[in-house]
């Protein structure tokens, strides 16, 4: 997986870099340090992110499919994320050991144990089991993780690249909380498994981006496709039960929610980079497609397996799909079981004549579509789950 490589690359260029100007003295490993976790941070930053799509999806469809293929993997920037934490934290460990006794060493093996308690969460066992857990221990023992380090390197005596690097990562984190917000939002039940959030806060975000929202801003936050209507205000999130928090969501019906930072890009941007694009989505899936099948900036055909989807999402959501995705293959699970979705997408794509699938499900059945296609050498695409 490009994710996988792209971690593997970083810690690559950092045993380069080691055995290059080895042996290190205390002054390159900080720096080494310091670089790599602010790579880590940085890198999660919104307009980061969107300025890698905007690079990423910039190729014309002229290009070689080979290369639009791997570009199209943009959205793995957390492999990223992983090495240049993996590395940092390696590099601030052996800085650590290597410190005398005293307040610094004190401080560096604080952090040290910090780091690793956030580095040991985010596994996929335990982030996936525990995703609250992590997710609170991510952003506090981010925080205090960033208190920590600006406190080791005041106390080391830092130069101007220190302070300067560390008050970039301090930006990056700080910048989408000095856009926290409360926003009125209106919602429509049209089942009791989904609800659709219409939001109109001054804001209308691009096709194929996606908004985090919260009631609590210090407890959880989730994030959904936008969908903006084409020539219309604001924007809609259809929002289906799948947990705790979305079913409690569903049943309450509040009234305002929390929004920070910006809308952020999403894999179904790199649609552009292909002539012909199928959508596969089941269930709730439906949300992040939507926009990119309104938008209808690149020719796309849909495979949508849900249960009773007018009784689950409504005639008028149906009928607005139905609306532009006329041959739409919408299949009813409840009248017709679970379909071999790898095989409707493969027949969608060749009938089609479509250059790539976009697969927007759950985990198991995204892995099983893109892996699937890819084995048949179909440039196929899916959320990874990494955050």
């Amino acid at each position: 997986m490009h994710y996988n490589r792209l971690a593997a690359l970083v810690l690559l260029v950092n045993l380069t870099f080691a055995w290059a100007l080895w042996p290190l003295d205390a002054a390159t490993l900080g720096h080494a340090a310091l670089a790599n976790l602010a790579l880590a941070v940085v890198v999660r930053q919104q307009y980061v992110i969107n300025l890698f799509f905007r690079l990423a999806t910039s190729a014309p469809t002229s290009w070689p499919l080979r290369v639009r293929w791997t570009l199209g993997k943009v959205y793995h920037f957390g492999g990223l994320h992983v090495g240049g934490a993996l590395a940092g934290t390696a590099w601030f460990l052996a800085l650590t050991i290597t410190t005398p006794s005293g307040t610094l060493r004190a401080v560096g093996w604080t952090l040290i144990a910090l780091l690793a308690l956030i580095t040991a969460t985010a596994l996929p066992p335990f982030r996936s089991r525990h995703h609250d857990h992590f997710e609170k221990i991510h952003r506090f023992g981010g925080w205090t993780a960033l208190a920590l380090f600006w406190t080791h390197t005041l106390l080391a005596s830092p130069g101007p690249w220190e302070v300067g690097t560390l008050a970039v990562v301090t930006f990056s984190v700080a910048l989408p909380w000095l856009r926290l917000r409360k926003v009125d939002v209106r919602l429509e039940r049209p089942s009791s498994h989904v609800v659709l959030a219409r939001f109109d806060h001054g804001e209308t975000p691009f096709a194929g981006s996606s908004t985090a929202i919260s009631r609590n801003p210090l407890k959880e936050w989730h994030s959904f496709a936008n969908v903006p209507a084409p020539g219309e205000p604001g924007f809609r999130l259809t929002i289906s039960r799948a947990g705790d928090w979305t079913g409690s969501f569903i049943d309450d019906l509040p009234r305002q929610v929390w929004v920070k930072g910006i809308t952020t890009a999403g894999v179904a941007n790199i649609e552009v980079l292909f002539t012909k694009v199928v959508y596969v989505a089941t269930g709730s899936g439906i949300g992040p497609c939507l926009p990119h099948l309104l938008a209808a900036q690149v020719p796309s055909r849909l495979v949508w397996a849900t249960r009773d989807p007018r009784a689950t999402y409504g005639d008028a959501l149906v009928d607005e799909i139905l609306a532009v995705q006329p041959h739409a293959l919408i299949w009813d699970t409840s009248r017709h079981g679970k379909p071999d979705m790898v095989r409707l997408a493969h027949e969608a794509h060749r009938d089609f004549g479509a250059e790539a699938v976009i697969c927007i499900s759950n985990k198991k059945l995204t892995w099983q579509v893109v892996h699937g296609l890819e084995r048949r050498g179909i440039p196929a695409y899916g959320a990874i789950w990494d955050s």
